[in-house]
């Protein structure tokens, strides 16, 4: 039988540590929207072949598991780099976190950017605008408007994916419920709790991008 007066129970304990999972999904989503931004330009722009290592990055972080990267990263790294030893857990994650997502997001972004005409640029140098002023200031604007419900989804998997932290030994949520689960036995409890603890969350997101979607679209409606 299901104890639902133990799950309930459980919600002030695992919420204790719900800041560090926002902390490590906040960390992860700053570095990938950061380098996702800036491979999505080494793609666009060609800077002496640089695009190819933009290609390279994008087909390995795409193309492995995100724990694989987590292990390679906190536990394979440190031995070919000792200073990275000393590197705490949870900042190990959110790098982790970051490095991966950037190259999903980079996509978004370069679709995005390719999509806002071409006009939009040459308006901007016959104004006597450079290209990279060009670029910061008209471009990538109006791409960031068409770029956000699918950066929004990224950073949605960001956060579910933070549940993978306590294979380093962070306790964020998932880890303080499956410690729950293994002193109490109440597997099931413990898992549907940080479930809906994940659930509502990701509502709480769902509700702000609908929100922000309203405001950037004002100025087309």
């Amino acid at each position: 039988m299901i104890d639902y007066e133990y799950a309930i129970g459980l919600l002030p304990t695992v919420t204790m540590n719900l800041s560090t999972t926002l902390w490590m999904t906040l960390g992860g989503l700053v570095l990938s929207l950061s380098l996702g931004l800036v491979l999505a330009l080494l793609k666009i722009t060609r800077p002496f072949h640089l695009h190819h290592f933009a290609d390279l990055y994008i087909s390995f972080f795409r193309g492995s598991p995100l724990l694989v990267q987590l292990f390679i990263f906190y536990y394979g790294l440190p031995q070919l780099i000792p200073a990275m030893a000393e590197l705490p857990a949870i900042v190990a994650v959110i790098i982790g976190l970051g490095l991966h997502f950037a190259a999903y997001m980079s996509e978004s972004m370069r679709a995005a950017i390719i999509g806002v005409h071409s006009g939009q640029m040459e308006a901007a140098l016959s104004v006597g605008m450079t290209r990279a002023q060009g670029m910061r200031r008209i471009i990538i604007p109006q791409a960031a408007r068409v770029a956000f419900p699918g950066l929004m989804n990224n950073a949605i998997d960001l956060l579910k994916s933070t549940s993978l932290a306590f294979t380093l030994g962070v306790v964020e949520i998932m880890a303080r419920a499956q410690m729950e689960a293994a002193s109490s036995f109440r597997f099931f409890e413990s898992y549907l709790t940080v479930a809906l603890i994940y659930w509502a969350v990701v509502v709480a997101c769902t509700w702000f991008q609908k929100w922000a979607e309203k405001q950037l679209n004002r100025a087309y409606v």
